[in-house]
């Protein structure tokens, strides 16, 4: 997101990053979703398929296109993501309420089968992301490269997306944001 001053939202006063602060949606997914610690597998593979279906896109558009995403991938269930078939791609490129990019959909069903091995390895996927250290510089860009080797869809940028998104990092918000 490019570096713009906060803007006070006239609808509640509140000082919010330029790119949240005059629209309800994502000033309400600004407030209360972005940054926050994810406590379940699925609420991370839902952050994660978010973060693939907004390249190239504005946030309103996943935001709007989140609840059939939601219904049309089993409320982001890591089982039965990581069972669809190559005939679910097809219809779900084909129903108008998705983001209909078959490689976006294809890498959110690999990435539910990356993440349940992950979680039959080490009791659950955020017990997996827990113990990865990303304290420093050197650890986050480490975290980076790992997450490019094992899911697909996930170079730096939308790595370092999720990662702030999910509260992994902090997130970027502007000067004067009441959320900085």
């Amino acid at each position: 997101m490019a570096k713009r001053s906060s803007v006070i939202d006239p609808a509640d006063g509140k000082k919010r990053c330029g790119w949240a602060a005059t629209d309800p949606i994502l000033a309400a997914y600004h407030d209360k979703e972005w940054g926050k610690a994810i406590p379940t597998d699925a609420g991370h593979l839902q952050r994660i398929a978010s973060e693939i279906f907004q390249c190239g896109l504005s946030w309103k558009i996943v935001l709007v296109k989140m609840p059939a995403m939601k219904l049309h991938f089993h409320d982001f269930e890591i089982e039965k993501v990581a069972r669809m078939t190559a005939k679910n791609v097809t219809k779900l490129c084909e129903n108008p309420a998705m983001i209909r990019n078959a490689r976006k959909i294809e890498a959110t069903i690999h990435n539910a089968k990356v993440m349940r091995d992950l979680a039959a390895e080490n009791g659950s996927y955020v017990k997996w992301l827990k113990s990865l250290p990303a304290k420093s510089p050197d650890e986050v860009a480490a975290l980076y490269k790992l997450f490019k080797k094992t899911f697909k869809f996930m170079g730096p940028e939308t790595t370092k997306c999720y990662f702030m998104g999910c509260g992994k990092i902090p997130p970027d918000h502007e000067p004067k944001c009441w959320m900085a």
